[in-house]
C-alpha cells in the first residue's frame, strides 16, 4: 500500500523542528523528507541530515531541470523538495514527513491530494517573538523580517487538516503522534492494509 505524506508547516519559531524530531524519535515508521536550501547551516546542522545545503547557482540548475516538486523563496533563501525521491518513497509504502512553508504546501497538495496537512501555531504572537530572540542565532534584521512574514503565514492555517498550538512541548508532541496514528486509521489505509478482511465484509 502507498505510504502517507505528512506536510508540516509553521512560522519560524513556532517549534516545528523540535516537534518533528520528537515525532521521528517516537515513530520509526515515519521518515523525514530532506529539502534543498540555499541558506547557511545553523550550528549543529549537517548537510544531508537537516537539509541539502547548496549555493544559489546549483539550486537554480536543479530547478530548471525540473528536479523539484515545489520550490519557494522564504526570507531571502530558496527551499525545494525533490520530486522523484518523494514519489518513490510514497509508492514504496513509506510514511514521509515534509517540512515546508504554506506556499510549498499548496504546490505539494496538487501532486499529493491525499497528503495530511499539519499547521503548528505558537501560543501567541508575542511568544513567537520571545522564542525567535531566544535562539540567539539570527540578527535583529532577520528576526524583524521573520515576524513581519509570520502573521501572513499564520493566516493560511485554515488550509490544513490539523492544527497544533505549541504552548506546552510535551502535549504538543503527543498531538503530533496522535495525528500520525489517526491518519493510518483512515478507511483507505485500513482497507489497503487489510484487503482480505474488507473483501469478506463487502461480499453479498
Amino acid at each position: 500500500m502507498p505510504g502517507t505524506l505528512f506536510i508540516v508547516t509553521a512560522p519560524s519559531g513556532a517549534g516545528k523542528t523540535t516537534l518533528v524530531r520528537a515525532l521521528l524519535a517516537r515513530d520509526a515508521q515515519v521518515q523525514l523528507s530532506i529539502s534543498y536550501t540555499t541558506r547557511d547551516p545553523r550550528p549543529g546542522e549537517q548537510d544531508g541530515r537537516e537539509y541539502h545545503f547548496v549555493d544559489v547557482d546549483t539550486f537554480r540548475t536543479l530547478r530548471d531541470r525540473g528536479e523539484f516538486l515545489e520550490w519557494a523563496e522564504v526570507h531571502g533563501n530558496y527551499y525545494a523538495t525533490s520530486r522523484v525521491w518523494l514519489k518513490e518513497q510514497i509508492a514504496a509504502g513509506r510514511d514521509t514527513l515534509l517540512e515546508i512553508d504554506w506556499q510549498g504546501a499548496q504546490q505539494v497538495r496538487k501532486a499529493f491530494p491525499d497528503a495530511v496537512g499539519v499547521f503548528i501555531l505558537p501560543p501567541s504572537f508575542e511568544e513567537l517573538e520571545v522564542r525567535l530572540r531566544g535562539r540567539g542565532t539570527d540578527s535583529d534584521a532577520v528576526i524583524s523580517r521573520r515576524l513581519l512574514g509570520a502573521r501572513g503565514e499564520m493566516r493560511h492555517v485554515g488550509e490544513f487538516d490539523y492544527v497544533i498550538i505549541n504552548n506546552d512541548l510535551q502535549p504538543a508532541i503527543e498531538d503530533m503522534v496522535a495525528v500520525v496514528r489517526a491518519a493510518r486509521l483512515r478507511y483507505a489505509n485500513q482497507h489497503a492494509r487489510h484487503l482480505h478482511y474488507f473483501d469478506f465484509l463487502e461480499q453479498d
